[in-house]
C-alpha cells in the first residue's frame, strides 16, 4: 500500500509539474495543455490553482529598473499605500522637474472627468503643472487648498490652480487668503468669510489632492517662505516640536501627528483631519534630504500616493526599519510586507 501511494504521489507531481513547464516556461495556454496531454481543460485549471495554492512555482521578475520596482512594492506594503512610484534620477538638480513630470503622468493616469483637484503649493507641485500635456479635455474644477503667497509660481496657489486648470481644459476657484496669519483670531476671522468658506468647502470635496511635502528646516525650508517666522521660531519647530515636515503649510512630526499647534492654528486650509477625507491624496517629492519629512506623511497616512525618487525611497525605507517601535497614529496598524502576491505566486 505504502508504495502504491508514492507511486501516485510520484505521478501526480510529475503530472504538475509538466503542466506548469508547459505554461509558464514555455507559454501554452490550458486548452493547448490540455490537448496535448488528453486531458480536460477543467483538469488542467485545477492543478493549475493547485500548484497556487501549494506555492509550487516562484517567480524572478527581472525588468529594467527592478530595483525601483522593488521599492515601489515596499512602501506600498509599509503604508498601505493605494500606489508608489520611484523613478530614477541622474541628480538633485533635476530632481523637482523629474518627479514633476512623473506627477503629471501620474495624474492624468486617474483623472476622471467630474473630478474635483485640490492643489497645495511648492516647486515640485510646480513642476508637475509645468508638465502636464494632454490632448483631451477634462470636465474638472481645480481649487487650492491652502492660502498662498502672491509673486511666486511655486507658492501662489491661485496661479497654479488657474494653470492646472488651463492645462486640462477645466475650471480653477481662487482663494484670496494668504497662507499663514499672525493669530489664530485672525484665522478663525478669515475662515468665517463667506468668499474664502467657500473655496474651502469646495475644496474639501475634492476627490483628489495634489500635495507637495516640505522640510522644516530654518535655512532651506520653503515654509519660512509661507510663514515669514524668525529663526528663533523656525528651531523651536523643529528641535523644541520635533518636527520634520510640513504639508499644507503645517507641521508634523516622524510619527507623522500634528505638532506645534500654536503654528497650525494660524493656517488658513484645510486641516489634517479634512485632508484624510479625500480620496486619492498624491505627494510628490523627493531627494535624500526630504526622505523623513515624507516618511512621516506616509506613516500619519497624510497620503494614498507617493510619486518620489530613488535616493528619497531609500531614505524613507531605511526609517522604516528604524523607527519600527514607534507607535502608529491612533487607531492605525502598521503594515506588515507581504510578498505574496494575490495570485498566491511568491514575487521576488
Amino acid at each position: 500500500m505504502a508504495e502504491r501511494r508514492l507511486e501516485n504521489e510520484y505521478t501526480h507531481a510529475r503530472l504538475i509539474n509538466r503542466i506548469l513547464t508547459l505554461h509558464y516556461v514555455q507559454g501554452l495556454t490550458q486548452s493547448e495543455i490540455a490537448q496535448k496531454l488528453g486531458l480536460s481543460t477543467t483538469k488542467v485549471n485545477r492543478l493549475l490553482q493547485h500548484a497556487r495554492k501549494h506555492r509550487m512555482v516562484e517567480f524572478t521578475i527581472k525588468t529594467g529598473y527592478q530595483h525601483l520596482f522593488d521599492m515601489e512594492t515596499q512602501l506600498q506594503n509599509y503604508f498601505t499605500l493605494q500606489e508608489a512610484w520611484v523613478i530614477p534620477l541622474d541628480d538633485t538638480e533635476n530632481s523637482s522637474r523629474s518627479i514633476g513630470a512623473a506627477g503629471a503622468s501620474f495624474l492624468l493616469d486617474h483623472l476622471q472627468d467630474g473630478d474635483i483637484i485640490g492643489i497645495g503649493g511648492g516647486t515640485t507641485i510646480h513642476a508637475l503643472v509645468e508638465s502636464v500635456v494632454t490632448d483631451r479635455k477634462f470636465q474638472v474644477d481645480v481649487v487650492p487648498m491652502v492660502g498662498g503667497i502672491q509673486g511666486q509660481s511655486t507658492t501662489d496657489v491661485n496661479y497654479l490652480a488657474s494653470q492646472l486648470a488651463e492645462r486640462l481644459g477645466g475650471r480653477a476657484f481662487q482663494l484670496y487668503s494668504p497662507a499663514f496669519v499672525e493669530t489664530p483670531k485672525q484665522r478663525d476671522a478669515l475662515l468665517r468669510m463667506a468668499p474664502i468658506k467657500e473655496i474651502l468647502d469646495i475644496a474639501r470635496k475634492a476627490t483628489i489632492a495634489l500635495l507637495g511635502i516640505g522640510t522644516v528646516d530654518p535655512n532651506s525650508s520653503r515654509y519660512v517662505q509661507f510663514t515669514a517666522l524668525s529663526l528663533e521660531e523656525m528651531n523651536q519647530i523643529s528641535q523644541l516640536h520635533c518636527g520634520v515636515g510640513e504639508s499644507l503649510a503645517i507641521v508634523y512630526g516622524i510619527d507623522g501627528k500634528l505638532c506645534a499647534p500654536e503654528y497650525a492654528d494660524r493656517v488658513v486650509g484645510l486641516t489634517f483631519e479634512e485632508l484624510k477625507q479625500i480620496p486619492l491624496r498624491i505627494g510628490v517629492a523627493g531627494t535624500a534630504s526630504k526622505s523623513c519629512a515624507i516618511y512621516g506623511a506616509l506613516r500619519g497616512d497624510l497620503l494614498s500616493c507617493i510619486v518620489t525618487d530613488q535616493a528619497a525611497a531609500e531614505g524613507v525605507i531605511d526609517n522604516y526599519h528604524s523607527q519600527e517601535l514607534i507607535p502608529m497614529p491612533t487607531g492605525e496598524k502598521e503594515a506588515t510586507p507581504d510578498p505574496i502576491g494575490p495570485s498566491g505566486l511568491k514575487v521576488n
